[in-house]
């Protein structure tokens, strides 16, 4: 059986809620939905889609390099926001983010998120093959 590893991005859900941002069971890893937050806790960039996304590409890759992966691992993503009016700002930086290699993806709208400053939620599931 492969070894579970998780990480945890100090999110003050996370240990309200019972989860971690990221696991990983041998080659694949999931990193839960995650929204643009800064390290005090506070929403980034409100009002801003764009720079939403960013942070919360940022985030998730520093979950996968806790666990040995990089954004290039990354084979699916779930982007949920609250206005699809805005579908060009949030996939503007998920082509950047995905440029080189664009996985499978999805984004839905919405109603609300936990805090209502947040307008991107953003989940990634990687694969990492063997060297």
């Amino acid at each position: 059986m492969s070894e579970v590893r998780r990480a945890f991005s100090g999110s003050p859900w996370e240990a309200k809620v019972g989860y971690c941002r990221a696991v990983r069971a041998g080659p694949h890893i999931w990193v839960t939905g995650t929204v643009a937050i800064n390290a005090d806790g506070s929403p980034h960039a409100p009002g801003d889609a764009g720079a939403q996304a960013e942070r919360c590409f940022e985030i998730i890759a520093k979950a996968l390099e806790e666990l040995g992966a990089s954004l290039g691992d990354v084979v699916r993503t779930r982007m949920f926001v609250t206005d699809i009016s805005r579908w060009e700002e949030i996939g503007a930086v998920h082509g950047r983010v995905f440029e080189a290699h664009p996985p499978a993806t999805t984004m839905v709208e919405v109603s609300r998120f936990i805090g209502p400053d947040f307008l991107v939620e953003i989940e990634a599931d990687a694969f990492v093959g063997e060297a």
